[in-house]
């Protein structure tokens, strides 16, 4: 059996502007990265933006477990499927971060034959828009910690510096660190950390900005920072915006690739979904729908997570309507999710199937909240038996939700035309549901109203308890006047609640929440729940090990 790599290395690519030639895209809009990568100038989507929109279709999930749910490989084989089925389709997905790549979840390039290709590029350097975001984050630190060392004219208070360095690398011993030591030199002495790059609040204005100007003035806005007398310090203040935007000028435009079967991609921007808001850039996202009939797009994690943010925050300030939600579920996971060990969920065990259904149930009841019709999608296994897909037909059938069986892994697009039907019928078929898309709370509502409207209608919370330090949060937040921003939860992707060990639907507890902190520039407010961390470590056996090049530059082991 040939591994994602070699899989990938065997694929037949076609030149990038053929693939961009498909789309209607000039020549002169494509900024080459060699053969098979692209960045889109800016003045194509001032050349498309008379192009109706297309459907935009959501690939979401229940909560992920050890088992592997195959988000982003169902999301690549539903657009090869739709592309087999004459649809003309453009898949926006997000560029893989480096923590997982080396560490223990993988790349986010798909699985097997329904891939984005070159699958190496993308999961490693790509067309460096990861090292622009980096760049820009530390050039902000270190503008900080400069003024602190000439002067500190802002009076900023160093025990009250809120902003902090970032790394694009699982590296658990930068979480806390102390900088400016050496003597008087060396800067400042201070505490200070580091998050992964991914969940820097520049990633986030990455991927929310509209334009070059809008990121800069986002840029401008970041909350970096109080002083001695209580007042904020923004990013603008330090004079640090035009820099960051300079720094990011490239990064801010779309990446065009391919599938296996060379359906065109848009790949751009990669916040997590457990610390950030999980979805690729509005701009991307925008661009497919008016290059496509279908834009097939994904969000991290579970629905708990990034369907919710997609809805609640993307959707809301980029104007989107999605047309359809797919969610993706595994029997293999399901049956995790009843109590069945990972060695064992190969084995048929229905009792514990019909169990854990009830995260599915879940997910579905919760794309409705939105007013989105839903389609499920289950990834087939080898392992998977008639009498565990019967458990999944009933489910179904009670939750009045099509279904489809998906082996897009093994098949590719053919292994996808199933599950492009059920999608194109609830999209366009007779009966299909009229719009009544709608984010899950009104932005009137308090904080505090806001999370738990989120805690106890797609968690099923019991309630919310707060810390002191959050508490004072959010009234420092109130004292803004940005209390009327959407919130970005930062929780477990393995459960519903905030403990990742409550799997399937677990019931009578309530979300602590340990911290709120304002993404101004950004435009939310994140509030970080239970032990969640900002910058992950690695495993005990990284995925770095495996990963090897020779001295022709092949890459092996990577996936």
């Amino acid at each position: 059996m040939l591994t994602d790599i070699e899989i990938a290395q065997q694929a037949h690519m076609l030149p990038i502007t053929e693939v961009a030639a498909s789309l209607g895209i000039d020549p002169d809009d494509l900024e080459l990265y060699g053969r098979y990568k692209a960045k889109l100038s800016d003045t194509l989507a001032k050349k498309a933006a008379s192009n109706p929109d297309g459907k935009l279709i959501l690939v979401t999930a229940i909560n992920p477990t050890p088992a592997g749910e195959g988000k982003t490989t169902t999301s690549v084989g539903l657009g090869q499927a739709m592309a087999k089925l004459g649809k003309k389709a453009v898949l926006a997905l997000r560029e893989p971060s480096l923590g997982p790549v080396f560490g223990i979840k993988g790349g986010a390039a798909g699985g097997g034959y329904s891939q984005v290709v070159p699958m190496e590029d993308i999961n490693l350097h790509f067309t460096g828009d990861m090292h622009a975001i980096t760049a820009a984050n530390n050039l902000l630190c270190a503008m900080v910690d400069n003024s602190l060392q000439q002067g500190n004219p802002l009076g900023i208070d160093p025990r009250r510096i809120l902003f902090k360095r970032c790394l694009d690398m699982n590296d658990r011993a930068l979480r806390h660190t102390v900088i400016g030591l050496g003597g008087k030199a060396n800067g400042v002495p201070r505490e200070d950390g580091f998050i992964i790059t991914v969940a820097s609040e520049i990633m986030a204005i990455l991927c929310l900005a509209e334009d070059l100007q809008d990121l800069k003035k986002r840029m401008g806005d970041i909350l970096v920072a109080w002083t001695y007398d209580n007042k904020p310090v923004y990013a603008r203040d330090l004079k640090a915006d035009g820099a960051m935007a300079a720094l990011m000028k490239d990064a801010i435009k779309p990446n065009l690739v391919q599938t296996l079967e060379n359906t065109p991609v848009l790949i751009h921007g990669g916040p997590f979904a457990n610390i950030a808001h999980g979805c690729n850039s509005v701009r991307a996202t925008k661009l497919a729908l008016k290059l496509g009939d279908y834009c097939i797009t994904e969000a991290g994690f579970g629905s708990d997570l990034g369907a919710e943010k997609f809805f609640d925050i993307k959707c809301r300030y980029a104007g989107l309507t999605p047309a359809c939600a797919v969610v993706v579920a595994t029997v293999r996971a399901l049956k995790y999710n009843g109590g069945v060990a990972k060695a064992d969920l190969g084995a048929e065990n229905v009792g514990a199937l019909e169990k854990g259904i009830v995260n599915l149930r879940a997910h579905v009841e919760n794309m409705r909240k939105f007013g989105i019709p839903a389609v499920v999608a289950i990834n087939r296994f080898g392992t998977d038996t008639d009498a565990e897909i019967a458990v999944i037909d009933r489910c179904c059938q009670e939750l009045g939700v099509p279904y489809a069986l998906s082996e897009v892994f093994a098949k590719g697009g053919e292994g996808g035309i199933e599950l492009a039907k059920a999608v194109l019928s609830v999209i366009e078929g007779e009966g299909a549901p009229e719009d009544h898309f709608h984010p899950l709370y009104p932005l009137e509502l308090t904080v505090e109203e806001k999370i738990e409207k989120i805690a106890r209608d797609i968690y099923g919370a019991d309630g919310v308890e707060y810390t002191a330090a959050a508490r004072k949060a959010i009234k420092e937040i109130e004292g803004l006047g940005a209390s009327g921003l959407p919130v970005c939860m930062a929780k477990t992707q393995y459960s519903l609640s905030d403990d990742p060990k409550k799997l399937g639907r677990p019931n009578h507890f309530t979300i602590t929440v340990s911290e709120v902190r304002l993404s101004a520039g950004a435009g939310f407010i994140v509030v970080q729940t239970g032990s969640i961390m900002t910058m992950p470590g690695l495993p005990k056996v990284p995925s770095a090990e495996k990963i090897d090049v020779d001295a022709d530059g092949n890459i092996s082991g990577l996936f």
